[in-house]
């Protein structure tokens, strides 16, 4: 039997970067059972770049949806978890867009990608497929980190002079920037009036720009926060993590993960293969 190893690292971009890419994770998995990873919805638009060979990916898990094979994906927000078909081998690295860099990178709202998922050189074209290829030739973490910053500073420089993400309402700026603040622990209410909007404009505003209404990404956030939390080697009760992470109760939580993840929080954790592989 093949040993179990698992390796996992994860950097900043370059400083130039950071308003429209998080984070790069790179990820070594390997002798793990064959599964179904459930990638849970967060507040990127994750693109993951396979160093070996190429995924079978479906936008929903247990739900018949499609699975498709990709070298390179890149996805939009989504209201669901994608599905990970694996046997036991995971290689790669994966991107982390904010919400507003999808313009700055891919040249697009990040609504234009909402609960889809598409293939990397699809967005980004000849620099693309150098990315790939640049990536699978490097022999270190660093060295493809590198690379990563190289080419997503050649994509965000053909655009236009001005900064991307000045060209985004401010007001949709402003709620992003709170929701992902607070976690999700925003009325929407108090938010327009606070930004000069009705609760309708502001909805209709942010849903074209980021791809889902206020009060369904700040669901995402909340939810976000209570994987982190339950993805843990020694996570919290259950009621604990509805608690810390905003939820009105435990009731409530299990409803939200049944949304998003397909399964109950009790099953996503007995089936999720790779939990603490990390």
């Amino acid at each position: 039997m093949e040993d179990h190893a698992a390796t996992g690292i994860s950097a900043r971009p370059a400083p130039a970067l950071r308003p429209y890419v998080d984070a790069y994770v790179g990820f070594d998995l390997r002798g793990l059972p064959a599964g179904v990873h459930c990638g849970p919805p967060s507040r990127a638009l994750t693109a993951v770049i396979s160093l070996s060979d190429p995924w079978e990916l479906a936008a929903g898990v247990d739900d018949g949806s499609p699975v498709t094979r990709f070298g390179s994906v890149a996805g939009g927000l989504m209201c669901r978890s994608v599905a990970l078909h694996h046997d036991g081998r995971q290689h790669g690295v994966q991107v982390a867009l904010t919400p507003l860099g999808a313009r700055a990178v891919y040249g697009m709202p990040a609504a234009e990608l909402a609960h889809q998922l598409v293939p990397l050189d699809q967005l980004l074209g000849a620099l693309g497929v150098e990315l790939v290829g640049r990536l699978r030739s490097a022999t270190t973490w660093a060295a493809r980190f590198t690379v990563l910053d190289e080419l997503l500073l050649r994509a965000v420089g053909r655009g236009t002079c001005d900064d991307p993400v000045r060209r985004v309402r401010p007001e949709v700026a402003e709620a992003l920037r709170r929701l992902v603040a607070a976690r999700g622990r925003v009325q929407v209410g108090e938010l327009a009036t606070d930004l000069g909007w009705s609760r309708r404009y502001l909805t209709d505003r942010f849903r074209g720009e980021v791809g889902l209404s206020p009060k369904t990404f700040a669901r995402v956030l909340r939810f976000e926060h209570a994987h982190e939390l339950a993805a843990v080697r020694d996570p919290l009760p259950w009621g604990t993590v509805a608690t810390v992470s905003g939820y009105a109760d435990q009731a409530h939580l299990v409803r939200d993960w049944r949304e998003f993840t397909g399964r109950s929080p009790t099953a996503w954790r007995r089936g999720e293969v790779l939990l603490g592989a990390g």
